[in-house]
């Protein structure tokens, strides 16, 4: 077996264990950073290893539009071509067709029309054969097939694949999302026959649960997608209006598979927040990605242990003008380790110095990998929820 359970918390669904790669082991529960183009925005993949983390995710839809899975493999697959030695997990390109056509769940829920670089491309046609697009890079048109999204995959020679799926806004009828969740399985099936013809005999494959936010539409595509065999499973799709909503909805799959006593990996698409991953872990999720450290670090916030400001700090602000105070006190990040101080870096904010931004990467990332440390030791030493409770309380995180 890839996965191994080595811990479980009698008080949650949480487990700790070790998944096993070509390329190494992943000790979970665990954050995985967005490597989407074949790098972490801002931070050389050794950086991001010294952080603590052992996995990085590649977005197979843009390394295929630019500069091409073939390129990619000549150059050493994505490990060689990024110049990463741990495990690579490779999305489908199955949310980033959702963003050109819904725009982000953001967009969705506020009634807003899409926005930003990669909605500049364009749906033309989601069938049985695959989807067609329009390129927000040139406007060229492509199609994207099941087979085609495990072909780019091995190619990129990822340790994880996922297959391809269809997400749909969470706000859609029953009836369209279960005719959806269908051809998501039909589409699974596919990919899965593809890698078994042509696998790379190490890559592992993730078949991706949906179903929207109807109960029984989440627990019967989570048990159609465990009785296919695959190596391990992720739940996608817009999970919901809320937080509330959306931890109801993993809750509906991980229970589903806890009553079949399924213990394969399971990794949670897009969901990253600090009380996310908390909820997440009780719930009994292993794995999960997403562009919030890196992209708040980008916009000038940092992640501080303040629940009741969502676990941020915005540094461009005035107030911050003339302190002297690090990012966090005893953060032993690059940014605050060096004695970097909030002032100094709000100037640098303000001169739009890329610096900054590569400084608030780099603490939001160690503060993320210390919250999932503490989890896992959590869960090892049977103190799940104590820990837990003292982070969403605002206790700094690193051993809690």
């Amino acid at each position: 077996m890839a996965f191994e359970i080595t811990a479980r918390d009698p008080g949650s669904r949480a487990r700790a264990g070790v998944l096993r790669t070509a390329h190494g082991d992943i000790h979970t529960p665990a954050f995985v950073p967005l490597a989407t183009k074949g790098f972490v925005r801002g931070v050389a993949p050794a950086e991001v290893a010294a952080l603590g983390y052992e996995m990085v995710l590649g977005n197979t839809f843009h390394l295929w539009l630019a500069p091409g899975h073939a390129l990619v493999a000549q150059l050493g697959g994505l490990h060689g071509f990024m110049g990463w030695s741990g495990p690579i997990i490779s999305d489908s390109g199955g949310f980033q067709v959702f963003s050109m056509g819904h725009g982000t769940v953001a967009d969705e829920i506020k009634g807003r029309a899409p926005s930003g670089a990669v909605r500049a491309g364009a749906v033309l046609a989601v069938d049985e054969h695959g989807v067609r697009f329009r390129s927000y890079l040139d406007g060229t048109e492509h199609e994207l097939t099941p087979e085609l999204a495990m072909e780019i995959q091995a190619a990129l020679g990822s340790d994880i694949a996922l297959v391809l799926d269809e997400c749909t806004p969470f706000h859609i009828a029953r009836e369209e999302t279960d005719r959806s969740t269908e051809r998501t399985h039909r589409w699974l099936d596919r990919c899965l026959r593809w890698h078994a013809d042509h696998r790379p005999s190490t890559q592992l494959v993730y078949g991706i649960v949906q179903g929207g936010v109807y109960e029984d539409l989440r627990r019967a595509s989570t048990s159609a997608v465990a009785a296919t065999g695959c190596d391990g499973i992720a739940i996608g799709g817009s999970l919901g209006r809320d937080k509330e909503q959306m931890h109801e909805v993993v809750g509906w799959a991980t229970a589903e598979l806890d009553r079949e006593h399924d213990e394969r990996p399971r990794h949670l698409l897009g969901i990253g927040e600090i009380d996310d991953l908390i909820a997440g872990v009780q719930l009994g999720i292993d794995t999960f990605d997403c562009a919030m450290p890196t992209r708040l670090g980008r916009h000038g916030m940092a992640l501080v242990p303040d629940p009741e400001a969502r676990w941020r700090v915005n540094l461009q602000g005035a107030r911050w003008r003339e302190s002297t105070e690090p990012i966090m006190a005893g953060c032993p990040c690059p940014a605050c380790g060096a004695g970097h101080t909030r002032g100094w870096l709000r100037h640098l904010l303000h001169q739009a110095e890329p610096l900054a931004g590569r400084l608030l990467t780099l603490h939001n990332l160690a503060f993320v990998a210390r919250v999932m440390e503490d989890l896992r030791s959590g869960i090892a030493a049977g103190r799940l929820q104590e820990v837990a409770q003292a982070l969403q309380a605002g206790a700094s995180p690193g051993g809690l």
